[in-house]
């Protein structure tokens, strides 16, 4: 784990394994380092040893912004660092016992963002909002492969699964969509593409998300769609925030 300053109030957290880390870390997903510092993170804030307005997990880094003083929380950090990595190399009865408690207070957390962000949008019954997508994405193989099914399953699941926006980042308006099960997290690109057309519908660890725009991007990708995601002209600028809920169907 290596921390990044960025900016004057914020510290970003790269889960990705340097390479001399020890064989038994080596081979644990950068997805369980991430998910294994936003517990943590959290429960830290909620007993008050850390303050933080945002806490951002991604593929590999967990953003930290709304410090008071980035430099004493980097010291902070780094004593937290055996405890986080012996709660995924030694999981026992206690340890499942917080990841449990983390996942109720994420969820809970999750929710009042989204009551926060779109009251509104409630009040009025706000359905889910559905995307249409074309199933042709250069990577659709690679999951099947992944997944152990073939591409019709592939599609089969990612348009009978309900999504949850857990939260943007990356780019503007790119949603991070929860929904799938954790057994079918998948690895990133060992090389990121150069560019990602807008419209993009990838799957990463056990997200999957929408590509607002074209970008660099090592996600892999399963099919495309026209919905416009992000518009500076718009009130929100973002389609799809966090707590919208989300169905993927064939287009």
């Amino acid at each position: 784990m290596r921390i990044r300053p960025v900016g004057a109030h914020a510290l970003l957290l790269d889960c990705t394994a340097p390479a001399d880390t020890a064989e038994a870390v080596a081979d644990i997903p950068e997805a369980a380092f991430v998910e294994a510092w936003r517990a943590e993170l959290w429960r830290r804030r909620e007993r008050g040893d850390l303050i933080a307005v945002e806490i951002v997990p991604a593929a590999r880094t967990v953003l930290l912004d709304g410090l008071p003083d980035p430099t004493i929380t980097a010291e902070q950090l780094t004593r937290w660092t055996s405890a986080v990595t012996a709660a995924i190399t030694r999981p026992n009865q206690a340890d499942a016992k917080a990841h449990a408690h983390d996942k109720a207070h994420a969820e809970t957390e999750a929710k009042a963002h989204a009551d926060a962000h779109n009251t509104t949008a409630e009040a009025d019954g706000a359905a889910d909002v559905v995307v249409p997508v074309t199933f042709d994405g250069p990577d659709l193989p690679v999951v099947a492969e992944h997944w152990s099914v073939d591409v019709p399953a592939v599609r089969h699941r990612l348009t009978s699964t309900r999504f949850r926006v857990a939260f943007c980042g990356f780019a503007p308006g790119f949603p991070y969509l929860t929904g799938l099960p954790a057994e079918l997290a998948l690895p990133r690109l060992a090389t990121p593409r150069p560019r990602v057309p807008a419209g993009s519908v990838a799957l990463a660890g056990p997200y999957a998300g929408i590509y607002p725009g074209a970008s660099p991007g090592g996600w892999l990708l399963v099919g495309r769609t026209d919905l416009v995601l992000f518009d500076v002209a718009a009130d929100p600028p973002a389609r799809l925030g966090p707590g919208t809920t989300v169905r993927i169907v064939m287009a």
